[in-house]
């Protein structure tokens, strides 16, 4: 481990981690090598004609090192008898690093010739008059200078230090192990694309920087490094990066940074240049010859900068070039335009190159056309992350590869997400790791929109993208922990990273700008009213937090958890009064006003947390990230200010008037006319229902209730009302007979019509269920509470922790097993279910929103007890429409019919079929589940006695 100073130093358990994987075995733990101590820091070598960007990520570790200790190393181009050294330096290109391999000092065979690896290494006695050496070489520029930035990391830098304001903690020592490390990644180019970026990210660039500019673009060179990636395509809407700032580009090669363009803008040329000097139609068939000259300076400016160029075309502004499919007119384009990069840069199949299949242009793919072999297709999701099309296990290998372009924010159907972030760690995992498996290497690349607020996901998919194979679903959660912990410290980590997955799957969910007032029930099982009190109560989590972790981490707090939070919570309680307000408008309530004045209270607290973010965090350093606008959605695009949603005001009469509601009901009583039953109370759930009592008018009133049993209880049997009065209906459940009882619950006041609610009571005396057991008609199961789970020898089901809308997800794995032909030893899982009727079943899966990656469509297969399993296809019956309500939903629900001849127990079985397929959630119906959107909360789930529940 680091051994540390006067303070605790984060990155002790990420360093162990790397060691533990990376390093060779001693039979005697070596001595730590000294970076800084007694006031003194240990210089750093690195030879002159180095690469330029070395010689900067060296600076870089020279002021790391500085913020750590307040000491700055030399930085020096030669020895001078100091008795510990830091050597940094890349294989063939510094005469330092030569000379110690040749000298036999370093073995680089496990480096050498590999793309961007790095070695780590303590040595004795590396030159004359020199002790003992840190040595940071690379097989390559990139190799060298992430070996940089990994001792920047585990001396307690984050990357995030400049872009979230992760503090640094002090420290008067730092010594590092002398253990061998060497590393290298898996996915070759490793990037981020800053997309959508108007109006927070645009906003913020041009007040601090002037503009998307080469002082701008150096912070977001330095961050892609620093999380060991290397790819970038940069703002394109307005902007283009070779034309806006002729430095901007040629600092990316010096960085060591990769350009290319976006998926619709050909040969380095930005989507902005065709309107600044482009002539006629953005049309090849019309406008070849000048298409082609614009295409030739965008390969001419390139020069020598390391990039990946975008081929072939999209329509003017990332819109489809026709309605038609024209394979040949695509084919042609490509084949010019290699033609073009041979006249103009040398052999086309020298330089990367990517032909992105992005919305319609994978109809292209599909009718057949195809590209040369060392082109790589860049396979695209939906825009929602679910991957559209994977290469088949079957499929020669391409010299060119596969890639993926991957989505955090995006501007379109059903409606844009900008504003933060709703990307569960659980779900990129789950889809990158298919990715992955499918054999996609060449490029990973993700739309993060403005940047900030997708810290935690860039953070992850970079980190994926490097070594796909160190998460899985056994350590995953470990990811937010350690991440937590490289931003915040040991002590609140785990806290932290509790907030954080928390608030990702709270909104992945739902997608803020989806939200409405209609979004969740408001009768049916609590549904809002829990959504609500879960954020708020998280939100009070990260306030409490806040009010008591140290100063100096309370700005990078806030952005990265505290705002997120409390701004969600803000917004899910501001749709919930609304949802509130409307319904008390048509029972007449004295509160709807009340409702109506909350929302306004909630829709300005959204303008003072914005205001803060955007002008007192960090004395304004972020100024405008969060303007995006939030509220007030009512198509795709965004509005341009956020807009309060609309509530109702009512003339509220001087007389009292005594109405009365119940859960699971809009009506109001005694308006109807028929009986208020308030939903079925049983012995096994023992639920709690509630009654509400409110005035119509302004003069207060009291009430009476009595209940038709001593063994149903009322929370507040009497009491005078103001406005209105939530009371919880129970059950003594010692004293019920045995039996289905209805008993009347009668609520009185002075004046005013009685109101009858019935409470149906159920006590299964003369039963022992075992299992998930129904209720009111219905039996709800989360996907990881399997009674059983039956593998094979080739197939193994795992739970993928957070990836549901309530819980978590299961997946057979292998993502590549083959078709599962049924039988009885097939892979599948088992849920032990108790139904008191015996007819037919409704069965309703629940699955996240998996794509049709292979075009046959993903089936699975349903059963009960030993009937013959059915195979569903998932993607059966896909259409636009069917996409939009499952992305905007963020699951699909398949439903099949089943039916049992007796009641009791029995068993479900979900089969696998098909890999790639996440099955979260079973309802299994005798009657239709209350309509709700996450579906009805978990049944119990009853052993040998009626307590224990699962």
């Amino acid at each position: 481990m680091i051994r540390k100073g006067k303070a605790f130093k984060r990155g002790t358990l990420t360093l162990l981690f790397v060691i533990l994987i990376h390093c060779r075995p001693f039979a005697q733990p070596p001595a730590s090598f000294t970076m800084a101590t007694n006031g003194k820091a240990t210089p750093i070598y690195i030879d002159k004609n180095d690469f330029p960007g070395v010689a900067r990520a060296a600076t870089d570790l020279q002021s790391d090192i500085q913020r750590v200790t307040s000491i700055t190393p030399a930085l020096k181009s030669a020895s001078r008898n100091e008795k510990e050294i830091i050597i940094v330096g890349t294989i063939g290109n510094s005469t330092i690093i030569d000379q110690l391999i040749q000298s036999k000092k370093i073995n680089v065979d496990d480096v050498k010739g590999k793309w961007e690896s790095y070695l780590i290494e303590v040595i004795e006695n590396p030159l004359p008059n020199v002790d003992r050496a840190l040595i940071i070489a690379g097989s390559d520029k990139r190799g060298t200078i992430y070996g940089i930035y990994e001792i920047s990391k585990q001396i307690g830098v984050s990357p995030w230090y400049w872009w979230a304001d992760v503090p640094v903690v002090k420290q008067s020592t730092l010594e590092i192990p002398s253990e061998r490390i060497t590393d290298s990644p898996t996915v070759q180019y490793r990037g981020i694309f800053i997309n959508d970026e108007a109006p927070a990210l645009a906003g913020w660039a041009t007040e601090k920087f002037g503009g998307f500019n080469h002082q701008f673009y150096a912070h977001v060179y330095e961050l892609i490094l620093r999380l060991k990636g290397n790819f970038l395509w940069p703002a394109m809407w307005g902007r283009a990066i070779y034309d806006d700032d002729s430095l901007s580009a040629p600092l990316a090669d010096e960085y060591g940074v990769v350009i290319g363009t976006s998926h619709h803008e050909p040969m380095m040329r930005a989507h902005v240049e065709w309107d600044r000097y482009g002539k006629g139609e953005w049309n090849y068939e019309t406008n070849e010859p000048f298409l082609k000259e614009f295409w030739k300076k965008g390969i001419e400016r390139m020069g020598n900068n390391e990039s990946i160029i975008t081929l072939a075309m999209r329509g003017d502004g990332d819109m489809a070039m026709s309605k038609e499919t024209n394979v040949e007119l695509l084919e042609r384009i490509v084949h010019d335009q290699r033609e073009i990069i041979n006249a103009s840069a040398g052999k086309a199949k020298d330089f990367p190159q990517v032909w992105a299949l992005y919305k319609e242009v994978q109809d292209y793919y599909d009718e057949g056309m195809r590209v040369p072999d060392d082109v790589t297709l860049l396979l695209c999701d939906d825009n929602w992350g679910n991957l559209r099309k994977l290469p088949e296990l079957t499929d020669a290998p391409r010299k060119g590869g596969y890639g993926i372009y991957y989505h955090f924010d995006y501007v379109g159907g059903p409606r844009n997400y900008k504003w933060l972030n709703t990307s569960q760690v659980s779900r990129v995992w789950e889809q990158m790791n298919l990715a992955y498996q499918y054999g996609v290497e060449k490029i990973w690349i993700v739309n993060v929109g403005d940047i900030k607020p997708m810290e935690l996901p860039i953070s992850f998919f970079l980190d994926m993208a490097w070594d796909p194979k160190k998460w899985n679903p056994d350590n995953l959660t470990h990811f937010t922990t350690q991440w937590s912990e490289a931003q915040f410290g040991k002590e609140h980590a785990e806290k932290i990273a509790s907030m954080l997955t928390r608030y990702t799957n709270y909104n992945a969910r739902r997608k803020p700008e989806l939200l409405s007032p209609e979004t969740y029930s408001l009768t049916h099982y609590r549904e809002f009213e829990k959504v609500v009190t879960e954020y708020n109560q998280l939100a009070e989590e990260a306030t409490k937090l806040y009010d008591v972790i140290g100063v100096e981490y309370k700005d990078a707090f806030y952005q990265l958890v505290l705002f997120p939070i409390q701004a969600c919570a803000n917004l899910n309680d501001l749709y919930y009064t609304t949802a509130l307000n409307r319904l008390y408008a048509t029972q007449g309530r004295t509160a709807t006003n009340a409702m109506a004045a909350r929302v306004q209270e909630l829709f300005e607290k959204d303008k003072a947390l914005t205001h803060y973010h955007n002008n007192i965090l960090a004395d304004g350093k972020w100024s405008h990230m969060m303007d995006q606008t939030h509220i007030g959605y009512t198509y795709w695009q965004q509005p341009p200010n956020n807009v309060i949603p609309e509530t109702k005001q009512l003339e509220i009469p001087i007389a009292a008037s005594m109405g009365v509601s119940i859960e699971g009901s809009t009506s109001w009583w005694p308006n109807e006319k028929t009986e208020a039953t308030l939903p079925e109370f049983d012995c096994f759930t023992k639920q709690q229902h509630y009654i509400e009592i409110f005035n119509r008018g302004e003069t207060h009133f009291s009430y009476t209730i009595k209940s038709g049993k001593p063994w149903v209880l009322i929370s507040q049997p009497t009491k005078t009302i103001q406005q209105q009065e939530r009371l919880e209906v129970h059950i003594d459940w010692k004293k019920v007979p045995a039996g289905k009882h209805v008993v009347p619950i009668t609520i009185q006041s002075k004046g005013q019509p009685a109101v009858v609610v019935n409470a149906v009571v159920n006590n299964f005396t003369n039963l022992n269920p075992e299992g998930f057991v129904e209720s009111n008609g219905y039996v709800s199961i989360e996907a990881a509470h399997f009674t059983k789970a039956i593998n094979s020898e080739t197939v193994e089901w795992k739970v993928i922790p957070e990836i549901g809308k309530t819980l978590s997800g299961v997946s057979p794995f292998p993502v590549t097993a083959a078709y599962q032909p049924l039988k009885v030893t097939s892979p599948h899982l088992e849920y032990d279910i108790y139904i008191f009727e015996s007819g037919e079943l409704k069965i309703n899966t629940y699955l996240s929103p998996t794509l049709n990656f292979h075009n046959e469509g993903l089936r699975f297969a349903i059963s009960i007890d030993d009937e013959k399993p059915k195979i569903i296809n998932m993607h059966e019956g896909y259409s636009g429409k069917l996409w939009e309500k499952w992305v905007a939903d963020n699951i699909i629900i398949k439903t099949s019919s089943h039916t049992i001849s007796n009641p009791g127990k029995h068993t479900v079985k979900f089969w696998m079929v098909d890999p790639g397929i996440v099955l979260q959630k079973i309802v299994i119906g005798t009657n239709a589940p209350q309509h709700s959107y996450m579906a009805p909360p978990e049944s119990p789930y009853i052993k040998s006695t009626f307590s224990n529940k699962k």
